[in-house]
């Protein structure tokens, strides 16, 4: 399907309900892929961390997946030449979703068990929906302020457990989160700023591969400023890892998100981000050893319980 294509089927399908079963079919695989590969992002990128670091990993997957998602939109013979306005939103984005939001929640990895930051992230429908409110003029309902409030509770029972359980660090359970917000926000000015008129009219390809190049540039400059020369890590496990988050993390799912946004509408591909923590808090339970208490399941159901309330009134 064009870019085009895509843009005039924005344009006729919406939140609202009901789903024609077609449009269910045509978006159940992109939605089921994209689902499990960030869920599964969250536990390559605590591996990433004992190698090399944060700063150059996250130099090296946006110079990778920059350059294979410009090689993308030209096989999708996007149009590549952008305006100078253009060129200031790409890079704009780039700096608040491929810079700030990625090394916020690689900083957070340190300190706190992935899942916890995936489940955490999972509130980016929050803030999505306040600068949108904000900015584009979107409805923010009752029943969505009662279900993120839900959320924030289950959060807060959660990471007091995890508060009373780091007994030697606990500070580092405060960096984690204040982390994760951080990367959190970043995301959604990044997404917010997508969803402006001007922002859309841009190819999906080239938008998304030109934020990449230019976070890139900012993400190797800070790299060498703060840690020094390159470093490469010989081992091909680290390399393995960096080009499945650059690659298929990357190049591969952010196409197929977009596709699923711009078939069933922003609030029903949110979908996601209930999914995701559940699999991802339960990788993080098999590989890092996550112990799990009655306080914390109650906090993620609650939390998840949360989450779905906001999204069903986000299309509602």
């Amino acid at each position: 399907m064009t870019t085009g294509a895509l843009h005039k089927e924005e344009a006729t399908i919406r939140d609202g309900p009901p789903l024609p079963r077609r449009v269910q079919a045509r978006v159940l695989v992109p939605f089921t892929v994209v689902t499990l590969i960030w869920s599964s992002t969250w536990l390559v990128i605590r591996d990433e961390l004992d190698a090399v670091s944060p700063a150059w990993s996250i130099a090296y997957r946006f110079t990778i997946a920059g350059a294979a998602m410009l090689a993308y939109a030209i096989a999708m013979r996007s149009r590549l030449r952008l305006t100078r306005v253009e060129l200031v939103w790409a890079g704009t984005i780039g700096l608040a979703q491929y810079v700030l939001n990625y090394g916020f929640v690689y900083a957070a990895e340190v300190h706190i068990a992935s899942g916890l930051v995936a489940l955490l992230f999972a509130l980016l429908i929050v803030p999505n929906a306040i600068l949108g409110w904000l900015f584009l003029g979107e409805r923010l309902s009752r029943r969505f302020l009662l279900g993120a409030g839900i959320a924030v509770l289950g959060l807060a029972l959660l990471f007091g457990h995890e508060w009373r359980g780091a007994a030697a660090r606990p500070h580092a359970v405060l960096l984690g989160v204040g982390f994760t917000l951080l990367a959190t926000l970043a995301a959604s000015v990044a997404n917010v700023m997508s969803a402006a008129p001007r922002v859309r009219a841009v190819p999906m390809p080239t938008l998304v591969g030109s934020g990449m190049i230019a976070g890139a540039v900012v993400d190797i400059a800070y790299a060498a400023a703060t840690a020094g020369p390159p470093r490469f890590d010989l081992g091909g496990g680290y390399w393995l890892a960096t080009c499945y988050l650059a690659l298929v993390a990357s190049t591969l799912a952010f196409p197929l998100y977009y596709h699923v946004i711009r078939t069933i509408g922003s609030a029903r591909a949110a979908y996601s981000s209930l999914l995701t923590p559940f699999l991802a808090m339960a990788l993080s339970t098999v590989f890092e050893g996550y112990r799990w208490s009655a306080q914390a399941a109650v906090g993620c159901l609650l939390a998840i319980l949360g989450l779905f309330v906001a999204l069903r009134a986000r299309i509602a």
